[in-house]
């Protein structure tokens, strides 16, 4: 079947990508932060390091470190308030959210080249308009490696423990047509939905695709790698930008 070559709502290409910014220096007091945007989607990531590890991994041989992420969606992240957790609860959303954001940057970093250091990753929705976990990912990879530029700097960690970058995007099916980046109005209605993380160097970390009420073909599923492969490509490039600019202030 020939896929929809309806406009998309807010008139991109189904290959092209909202308009993706990231600000650093967005939070003083952490070692390294950001605020990253995906359209209307905006997160603060905000990167802090701390001289000890889990205490399961005091016995670990050799000695090696840990990165950890927490992911939060603000009350007024949303068109309606959206409750805060109540203490010590997290839904389970934000919990498989921030373990999708720590697995991607654990995937890409080797934690013995910081041994008795824990890099913290702290995601925070400021406004979602679909993509919010994506942001996080291809935020928390920018805030980690300019915390991880200053404390080298500082004499704080010994190595940069990340071999690769990391990025994330979403893929999806509205209308028949694969599109990518998708924002909350197409999100809602797809009919398939996918989320991609891959390395810098073209390395898959995660694929995450289900069938809103229908199924998608093999083909469908190479579409949405090939979408997510470009706009991958591009995100890496503003994020080594972003971090380049970053270091050298």
């Amino acid at each position: 079947m020939e896929e929809n070559t309806t406009p998309r709502a807010d008139g991109r290409a189904a290959n092209e990508l909202r308009k993706i910014t990231f600000k650093t220096g967005i939070a003083p007091n952490a070692a390294g932060s950001v605020l990253v945007s995906f359209g209307n989607t905006q997160v603060i990531c905000a990167a802090c390091i701390e001289a000890k590890v889990p205490a399961w991994l005091n016995a670990e041989t050799p000695p090696r470190g840990w990165l950890t992420a927490e992911y939060s969606m603000l009350p007024y992240s949303t068109l309606t308030r959206k409750p805060r957790p109540s203490a010590g609860k997290q839904d389970g959303r934000s919990v498989e959210i921030q373990r999708l954001i720590g697995r991607s940057l654990r995937a890409v970093a080797d934690l013995e080249k910081i041994p008795g250091f824990t890099i913290w990753l702290d995601c925070d929705v400021l406004q979602a308009d679909g993509g919010t976990r994506t942001a996080s990912i291809s935020g928390a990879y920018v805030a980690a490696k300019i915390a991880v530029a200053k404390a080298i700097k500082e004499g704080v960690l010994p190595a940069d423990p990340f071999v690769d970058s990391v990025a994330a995007v979403s893929v999806g099916v509205c209308g028949g047509k694969c599109v990518l980046d998708l924002p909350y109005c197409e999100d809602k209605d797809a009919e398939v939905d996918s989320n991609i993380v891959m390395t810098g160097k073209g390395a898959f970390v995660e694929v995450q695709s289900s069938g809103e009420e229908a199924t998608f073909s093999e083909e469908k599923l190479l579409k949405f790698i090939s979408l997510a492969k470009k706009g991958i490509a591009e995100i890496s490039a503003l994020q080594e930008k972003a971090i380049s600019e970053a270091v050298l202030q």
